[in-house]
């Protein structure tokens, strides 16, 4: 039979030790990368194809509800579960309109996750019992998902200079980071200013803060 092929997405590495042990205990498993951000995730994922990526959400650079929509755009045979300390209907909203076959959280039981990454594999869709409530709660509330908030038309490219951006991170280091121009940055910054109605990187970062972008 053939090895579950895992990707851990974490930033903290004492937590991607921690689940690669965990996950590696299971002969039916391997780990076959690490990631410590959203970008090295996305560029690992299209290099080694996994079948399950395991993303955590607060992640510097490109956060793990970015990476998991390049990565189900780009692959949409690879699975996302997603792995986070965060019970937020914000992040559960995006995670699942962006792809995730599965969200649970951080405390769940050992047992729990390894049987997430069963399900998830089959196709099924997985969440933690706390997570499904929130899940019924906003469907009741709001009629479903799909509908709730917009991305007032921002590119994947722009997310992540946007995100770079509220980080702290001048044109010149984006430019960098993202192996682009600085002119491209710049062109960037200019595009998600008009297309959110911004006007200025302070402006920039307090809605990257309310969108939950980044963590503060």
């Amino acid at each position: 039979m053939e090895k579950i092929r895992i990707l851990v997405a974490d930033d903290h590495t004492i937590l991607r030790d921690g689940i690669r042990s965990l996950l590696e205990e299971d002969p039916k498993i391997v780990v076959v990368g690490e990631a410590e951000n959203g970008q090295v995730a996305v560029k690992l994922a299209c290099q080694l194809e996994p079948d399950v990526v395991l993303m955590d959400i607060a992640m510097p650079i490109l956060n793990g509800l970015e990476a998991t929509r390049q990565i189900k755009r780009d692959l949409p045979r690879v699975k996302v579960l997603i792995l986070s300390m965060y019970d937020d209907d914000t992040y559960i909203q995006q995670a699942l309109t962006y792809g995730a076959m599965g969200y649970i959280l951080k405390d769940a039981s050992a047992s729990e996750l390894l049987s997430a990454i069963y399900t998830v594999h089959k196709g099924e869709a997985v969440l933690s019992p706390p997570i499904t409530r929130l899940v019924i709660e906003d469907y009741l509330r709001w009629g479903g998902l799909q509908n709730k908030g917009t991305d007032n038309g921002i590119s994947p490219r722009e997310h992540e200079v946007l995100q770079l951006i509220a980080e702290g991170y001048s044109n010149k280091e984006i430019a960098k980071i993202l192996s682009i121009s600085i002119k491209t940055v710049q062109t960037h910054r200019a595009n998600l200013m008009k297309k959110l109605d911004l006007h200025d990187s302070g402006d920039l970062i307090k809605y990257a803060i309310q969108k939950k972008i980044i963590e503060i």
